[in-house]
């Protein structure tokens, strides 16, 4: 009998295909992560991921260490690619009634209120583009002094990021824009606009005279082309503890009413920071004393406000004076809006900035101009001049209140849309988002935000308004020079007061 020898074949362990699959798993996995941390390190976001700071304005890069490598990836994605696509908060179409967002219906022409005169200036800061109108190449000239790009097309929000902003300034000025979109659902222009959110005015007139560059910013002056747009602050400022404009006015009027104007500390009060390249502030510092200068200057520490819950910097506290001092710091201050608020009589140092609402501010009649020749004389002839008037110094303190109560969030977002639809009356090109830009919602904006942030955003997000914004004047510029003049005739009519009241002082 023949035996026939098989041959045999050497047999896998039964383990190694299953290796041989958990290790492709593995490789895919770490392969697909590294992809999603490579992508997110090259997005950009409005929370200041992969952005450096501005370079005319240095300021510390800001640090995300306490979040993890790997959640910072995948929330930079989610907030950045995928927060607008389910529910987007900006959207102006009919069919997308999931997002909450109702559209505007349009109301009679009665039922459109006017303008405060002072919004005027908003064809005053576009009157360089009147006949050159705004092109393209306008825009992208100004990119070279932008921190971002804002561009509006059919209601939805698209904004590329250049540079980082202090703090969380950005974040909060786009959500204005969002806000807005929110507030007049189908109404919005579309626009294509560059913006910094740093604090002084570039766009000198002189060097730009011939070729005026649009750039929005927080401020201007006489001497710059950069036109006014309301600051972050009015939706809140988290690291500083302070809260929508609305609330924070409501706030700050009812602290003024707790004591009558005669129970007030008949003295100049100044409270902030000196420690901000500001040689007014350290100036103002030399006027602390309530005995010679009828002033109290006090210097405030954010970090150690911080520290302590920020009980000592409350806004509606610090109306217990008769007179509130206005100092700019680097440049334009926010602080203004609050200082007026108080219902004390605002003493406003000679600025030499101005923001979009304090244009419409007339000396002696909502504030008292404040010299910086001889200025700690200046403050005490100012406060000297309101001790023996008090009914008159009352009357200027309560004037800036009403001012001040008039604009309203309300306001903000009238102006905020008036400026916008005269801006795009003056583009020669249809806007559209480079292919840089993401888009931007509430939501997406609150998904990048820290809880702190959040909070605030919260609670100034609006609703559609059952108003139709007000209407602009007709165009009449002399609206806006008819104004000039009369605030430069009430500084002229100060200054001769002064210098009267120094020569009494000292005679011969």
């Amino acid at each position: 009998m023949v035996v026939h020898s098989r041959t045999s074949h050497p047999r896998s362990p039964s383990y190694v295909l299953p290796c041989v699959i958990a290790l492709s798993f593995f490789s895919l996995t770490a392969l697909f992560l590294y992809k999603v941390d490579d992508f997110a390190t090259r997005t950009k976001t409005i929370a200041g991921h992969n952005l450096e700071p501005t370079p005319w304005h240095p300021f510390p890069r800001k640090d995300f260490t306490e979040e993890t490598r790997q959640s910072r990836a995948f929330k930079i994605i989610q907030c950045s690619y995928l927060a607008c696509r389910y529910g987007n908060g900006n959207s102006t179409n009919p069919a997308d009634s999931k997002s909450g967002v109702k559209r505007w219906r349009p109301h009679s022409p009665n039922a459109v209120s006017k303008c405060p005169e002072f919004f005027n200036y908003i064809r005053k800061d576009l009157e360089p583009w009147a006949e050159s109108r705004i092109s393209i190449n306008h825009v992208m000239e100004a990119q070279k002094f932008a921190a971002f790009r804002i561009v509006i097309t059919g209601g939805r929000l698209f904004v590329d990021l250049y540079y980082a902003c202090v703090q969380s300034r950005q974040m909060f000025t786009i959500w204005g824009f969002a806000q807005l979109l929110r507030r007049f659902p189908g109404m919005v222009p579309d626009i294509d606009m560059m913006f910094d959110c740093m604090d002084k005015p570039i766009i000198n007139r002189s060097e730009h005279q011939a070729m005026p560059l649009p750039l929005f910013r927080y401020c201007t002056t006489p001497e710059h082309f950069d036109i006014p747009f309301p600051d972050w602050s009015f939706w809140g400022w988290p690291e500083i503890n302070i809260r929508t404009w609305d609330e924070e006015f409501h706030d700050i009027k009812k602290g003024s009413k707790s004591e009558t104007w005669t129970q007030k500390t008949p003295l100049a009060y100044w409270k902030g920071n000196p420690d901000v390249a500001s040689p007014l502030r350290l100036s103002l510092l030399e006027c602390n004393d309530t005995n010679q200068w009828g002033a109290q200057i006090m210097r405030q520490n954010w970090s150690e406000e911080a520290r302590r819950g920020f009980e000592q910097s409350k806004l509606s506290n610090q109306c217990k004076y008769r007179y509130k001092i206005y100092a700019e710091g680097y440049a334009w201050s926010v602080s203004l809006k609050y200082i007026i608020s108080c219902g004390s009589m605002a003493l406003i140092i000679s600025p030499q900035y101005e923001d979009f609402f304090s244009r419409g501010l007339v000396p002696t009649k909502h504030y008292w101009p404040v010299s910086t020749i001889d200025l700690c004389w200046s403050i005490k002839n100012a406060v000297e001049w309101g001790n023996n008037k008090p009914d008159e110094a009352k009357a200027i303190g309560k004037a800036g209140q009403d001012y001040m109560e008039s604009l309203s969030m309300d306001r903000i977002y009238d102006y905020m849309f008036n400026l916008i639809m005269e801006y795009s009356k003056l583009l020669d090109y249809e806007p559209v988002p480079p292919s840089s830009a993401q888009e931007v919602c509430s939501e997406s904006l609150m998904c990048l935000a820290d809880p702190t942030q959040r909070e605030f955003l919260e609670n100034s997000m609006t609703s559609p308004s059952p108003e139709p914004p007000c209407s602009l004047h007709p165009a009449k510029l002399k609206v806006i020079d008819r104004l000039i003049e009369e605030k430069q005739n009430a500084k002229d009519h100060i200054k001769m007061m002064e210098t009267d009241a120094r020569g009494q002082t000292n005679p011969g």
